[in-house]
Order: C-alpha cells, then sequence, then structure tokens
C-alpha cells in the first residue's frame, strides 16, 4: 500500500488491523491470517510490533517454500488506529485531498488506480480484459510505489508463485469488517471454506507447484496460447487455450485444478512496449536472475516506509540499499569542525549589523527549505545529506534564491574543509538567523555530525504541494502539518518566521521588497498581531499577475497560507497566543525549530542521535 507521493502506506504501523486498510477488497479474509499469528503476538507482546510480525511472517512463508530473502529491517511501530490510513480512502479525507472521480482511473497522488485496491483491477481496466491496457496500469501503479519494470514483473511472479485465488460463486465473501465486525467475510458460496472459499472472485492456482518455489510462472505465460473466459466467481480470467495441455495443480480437498491466470499477468506478456515480455523471457530462462530480482525488490517493498537503514535493527539487516539512500557515515567527533568557530565565521559574514543583513533572512529560508523536506510518513528528506545543493531540489520554485545562500558560504565551507559538511553548515547558519534575527535573544542548542550526499536522489517525491500559491486548499496545508511531523503549535510558530524578511519579485514573483511585517529585520510577533489587526484583501501583482492578500491601507502583505492559519480554528488559537505573547512565541519557535532540524537524524526506530 506504500506510495511514493506522501510517503503514506506500507508495513510500518500495522494498520492492516484498522479501517479502512482491514476492510479493502484486496485483504479479504486476512482478518482468519492475523488470528493465526495471534498466538506469536501474545508470546512475544509488546517487543513485537503486528507490523514486524506481518513482515517476518511473508519473509518466513517464502523461505519455507524454497524462496529468496534478502534480509529483514526490524523497528516498525504500530499505530494505535487507523486514522493514517485514512487518507489511502476510502474516507471523506481522501475524497478531500485526493479525489478520484471514476474509482478504477485513479491517478497519483493516490497510490492505487481503484481506491480499496493495493494495485490496480486485475481483471483489467474498469474490469475489461484488456491485456495490452493492463500492461499500462501495471507500469503505472507499481511506478507510484517507484518500482521499475524489474522490479514489477519479479514481484508479480514471485507473488504468484505461490497460492491460489478463490472465487468458488459469485455470491461472494459476504459483508467486510466495517460492515460486520462480528462476522466478517463469512463467505457467501456453501460452507464458505476449503473449495467453497471466496477472496478476490477469481479461481484457481497460477502454477502446478504453488507451495514451492520456481519461476514456472514465466514459463508458463510463455509457453502456452492463452483464452480469457469467466470463471465460476464471475470475473474474467483466463486459462490454457487447449484443455488437455494445461498443466494442474492438487485443489483444495483432495480434487485439482487447472492453472488459470489474470489479465495482470497476461499483461506482462502482451506490454505493447516490449519490456515486460524481455523480462518474462529472462527470468524463465534463469531462475538465478529471478531469485536476485525478486529478493532485492521484496526488501524494497516491504522496508521501503521503514526511511534510512539506520532506523533498521536486527542481525539480519542487509547493507544499505540504493532505494534508502544512504550517506556516508559520520566523521567521529574528534574528526568534526569546532562549531564554535564555525558560528563565528557565519556571524562575520553578517556584517556589523548581522539582524539588518540581507543574508541572514537568506540563511533562515536556506536552512527551512532544507530541513522542510522531512516527512515522518516514511522518514524520508530533511537537511541531513544538503540535497539542496542538488537537482532536482535546486530546481523547485520554493527554493530559487538559496543558490545565494549557498554562494555566501563557500568561503566558511573551505575555511573548515571536510570537517564541516555542507548539511551542519546550513544548518548552523540558519540557527545564526535565527539567533541573530530574534527581538528577544535566544539560544538554540545544535547538534553535529551530518553527512553530504555526492547527488540529488531521494528528493524526487519530496516537492512539497503547498508553495504559497493563492490556489492552495486549506486541507492540503493542514496535510502538509500532518507530514513534516510537527504539532499544529509548532508548525503555526514556524509560521512567524514571516517577521523576518521581504519579497522578491525574482524569487517569488511577488512584488519586490514586499514585506509581512512593518520591521523585517527582526523575528518577532508582529507577524501574528499583523494576521489578526489588519483587514485584508485579496491583491494582483501588476508586474506578475500573482496574487496575494494587502492589509487595507497599508504597505504589509500575506500570502494566502498565512491567511490559512486565520482560517483554520485550532490554527487560530495560537495565532492568538503568540500575538498576545512574544516570549512563549519565541520559546515554541526555538523548540520547533530545532525538532525539524534534527528530525532525520535517526539512531534506530525511536531514536535520535541528538538526544543522546
Amino acid at each position: 500500500s506504500y506510495r511514493t507521493s506522501d510517503g503514506r502506506g506500507g508495513a510500518d504501523g500495522g494498520r492492516q488491523r484498522f479501517d479502512p486498510e482491514r476492510s479493502w477488497d484486496d485483504n479479504t479474509n486476512l482478518d482468519k491470517a492475523r488470528r493465526l499469528l495471534w498466538p506469536i503476538k501474545s508470546k512475544y507482546g509488546v517487543g513485537l510490533s503486528w507490523g514486524d510480525l506481518i513482515v517476518l511472517a511473508g519473509n518466513t512463508a517464502i523461505e519455507s517454500m524454497g524462496g529468496p530473502i534478502l534480509g529483514f529491517c526490524a523497528g516498525r511501530i504500530d499505530d494505535p488506529n487507523g486514522k493514517a490510513s485514512e487518507p489511502l480512502g476510502p474516507s471523506s479525507i481522501q475524497e478531500e485531498l485526493f479525489p478520484c472521480e471514476v474509482n478504477g482511473q485513479c491517478k497519483s497522488p493516490l497510490g492505487s488506480t481503484t481506491v480499496g485496491l493495493i494495485y490496480l483491477n486485475p481483471e483489467g481496466p474498469m474490469g475489461k480484459p484488456d491485456p495490452a491496457l493492463s500492461s499500462m496500469d501495471v507500469r503505472d501503479s507499481f511506478g507510484r510505489m517507484a518500482m521499475n519494470d524489474s522490479e514489477t514483473v519479479a514481484l508479480i511472479g514471485g507473488g504468484h508463485a505461490f497460492g491460489k485465488t478463490h472465487g468458488a460463486c459469485p455470491a461472494g465473501p459476504g459483508p467486510s469488517p466495517k460492515d460486520d465486525p462480528f462476522n466478517p467475510w463469512p463467505g457467501k458460496c456453501g460452507s464458505g471454506k476449503g473449495k467453497d472459499a471466496f477472496t478476490s472472485g477469481f479461481e484457481g492456482p497460477w502454477t502446478p507447484n504453488p507451495t514451492a518455489w520456481d519461476n514456472g510462472y514465466f514459463v508458463n505465460l510463455l509457453k502456452y496460447e492463452w483464452e480469457v473466459h469467466k470463471g465460476p466467481g464471475g470475473k474474467h480470467q483466463w486459462r490454457v487455450a487447449n484443455a488437455s495441455q494445461s498443466p494442474v495443480a492438487p485443489g483444495p480437498q483432495g480434487d485439482s485444478q487447472r492453472i488459470m491466470a489474470l489479465t495482470s499477468d497476461i499483461s506482462l506478456i502482451k506490454d505493447p512496449s516490449g519490456k515486460y515480455p524481455e523480462i518474462v523471457r529472462q527470468f524463465a530462462a534463469s531462475q538465478a536472475d529471478f531469485d536476485l530480482a525478486f529478493a532485492h525488490a521484496w526488501y524494497k517493498l516491504t522496508t521501503r516506509d521503514m526511511g534510512p537503514v539506520t532506523r533498521c535493527m536486527g542481525k539480519d539487516v542487509p547493507p544499505p540499499q540504493p532505494f534508502q539512500y544512504p550517506l556516508p557515515d559520520p566523521l567521529p567527533p574528534s574528526e568534526l569542525a569546532n562549531f564554535t568557530q564555525v558560528e563565528n565565521a557565519v556571524v562575520e559574514l553578517l556584517g556589523d549589523a548581522p539582524h539588518e543583513s540581507p543574508l541572514t533572512p537568506l540563511f533562515l529560508r536556506l536552512a527551512w527549505r532544507c530541513a522542510s523536506t522531512f516527512r515522518q510518513t516514511d522518514y524520508q528528506g530533511g537537511c541531513n545529506g544538503a540535497r539542496i545543493r542538488f537537482e532536482p531540489q535546486s530546481k523547485w520554485n520554493v527554493t530559487k534564491g538559496v543558490d545565494a545562500a549557498l554562494r555566501a558560504l563557500v568561503p566558511v565551507k573551505h575555511k573548515f574543509g571536510n570537517g564541516l559538511s555542507w548539511a551542519d553548515l546550513i544548518v548552523l547558519a540558519g540557527n545564526v538567523a535565527v539567533e541573530v534575527g530574534s527581538r528577544e535573544r535566544i539560544s538554540l542548542s545544535f547538534c553535529g555530525g551530518r553527512t553530504d550526499a555526492e547527488d540529488g536522489r531521494g528528493s524526487q517525491y519530496l516537492s512539497p504541494r503547498v508553495t504559497g500559491s493563492f490556489h492552495d486548499r486549506l486541507g492540503e496545508f493542514r496535510d502538509a502539518i500532518v507530514l513534516l511531523g510537527l504539532t499544529p503549535r509548532e508548525f503555526t510558530a514556524l509560521s512567524g518566521a514571516h517577521s523576518f524578511g521581504r519579497m522578491h519579485m525574482n524569487v517569488s514573483g511577488f512584488g519586490e521588497g514586499m514585506a509581512w511585517t512593518q520591521e523585517p529585520s527582526v523575528l518577532s510577533n508582529d507577524y501574528f498581531q499583523a494576521l489578526l489587526h489588519e483587514e485584508w484583501r485579496p491583491y494582483t501583482v501588476p508586474e506578475t499577475g500573482k496574487m496575494l492578500y494587502k492589509a487595507e491601507g497599508k504597505q504589509l502583505f500575506m500570502l494566502k497560507t498565512d491567511l490559512m492559519l486565520r482560517a483554520d480554528a485550532e490554527l487560530l488559537q495560537y495565532v492568538e497566543e503568540f500575538a498576545g505573547d512574544e516570549s512563549a512565541f519565541l520559546e515554541t519557535f526555538a523548540h520547533a525549530w530545532t525538532k525539524l532540524m534534527n528530525a532525520d537524524r535517526f539512531d534506530g526506530p525511536l531514536g535520535n542521535v541528538c538526544n543522546k
């Protein structure tokens, strides 16, 4: 269920136990699987999360049937409810933030083409058994998990090397846990069990050896001619056209069954691009190639939502994988720069009146943009690595102009050499900006030891959806706060940074020198007072046509996202608090700033190196 668009989904949290996930069509009857696992969960108690147990059970099942496993990253933390899955749908939150006009044709940022399914409709697009069209849905939906073609084919073939589908009759599985929590999915075909079981509505095994690992799935796709028909569950599925040639597998309760395929399976040999068929031929010819590809793809599938390898625990953690965007190991403390000297060097760049230097708000903005890529859903982003120096971050509209701050810091970086990473320098420069710019003196703690990435990989999914545009929506704004891992109060305090600095035509497209407050060289609660005391009217910048808000009778300006703090009842209470208490604002700002700057300094699933 993981999706790259916002990092939601995946096994971390163990939210398959809760609605909406537990009632998805693709999770039919998995309540029985969890009941089978309960004695193990009960035995190990809080030392074993449901998230870890579910993934470990899957790994064990694959190994028990002879399949390859790369390793296991332990450390998933169970959620207390399914709230974090509500944006996956179906829910009112999903409909507000990620609407899908036609279910079955859903686009990113949703992870599936069909809300309630994990990937796509295996019967074919909108239930139409067209393999060529289905291949496009397969590539699209797996691409939303950042899976390439080889990984996609390996995962489908590996998953379908085992087991069978269940669709004994058209009557269906019965009500879901959401509709009948006392007796969910009893099965409406006969006894509902064994040969009468119903899960997906398709019926039959993919291979003649459905409890053994092999590459027969690919061999059979290529070896036989396939024809579409309707199975006993009433859905389109595929069978070997010549029944006398069809391999058979052991059936339920002593019977036997012909092998079958879904439209999404046949799509792998009917892909118009020719890429999937080439990979199918490779895996059919080489068990070793298939084993290697599947082991890595499965580990990526089950671990992607865990973030960097520094969050993994256990003796079976494999070396850092490319999808974890590993960073170099940090230097030992004895080899790090003297950060007090670095701080003094940054202050020298700001001149005799640091709070009036144009570099001061620019350093603050650089650090904010570097760190605010963090998202707590899959622990990606943050300033560790300083990927803001590279594309794609360096080309985002919201980072326009921060290259000037990076250029200004080059002499400091050169002075301290390898003992000072760009990531540490960016955060420390931001700290200096906050400290020298505050109306009331505040002191920020600094935790060094960040390292630098060699390129911008890992940033391609982190571009912010909320940018200050007049088209931003309040629901998206609230969701951005959730992704950052900040409380509404903390985010409101950080928004007060707009009291410091001006807008610039060549950066944001708003008027040159436009400011939020009367005293834009000071970090203060003036921003919150202006939000509450002024009357704000929509205003169009003549030179660019961009829209924002202007105070009636004054040359003060606010973005739409600023006014959202006033429009949202919960956020408004913090605006009112900070408008009346500057000390509370600066204290909360300092805490929230440090929290965000250190958010990506992982030490295990819950630890942070900066808290030691």
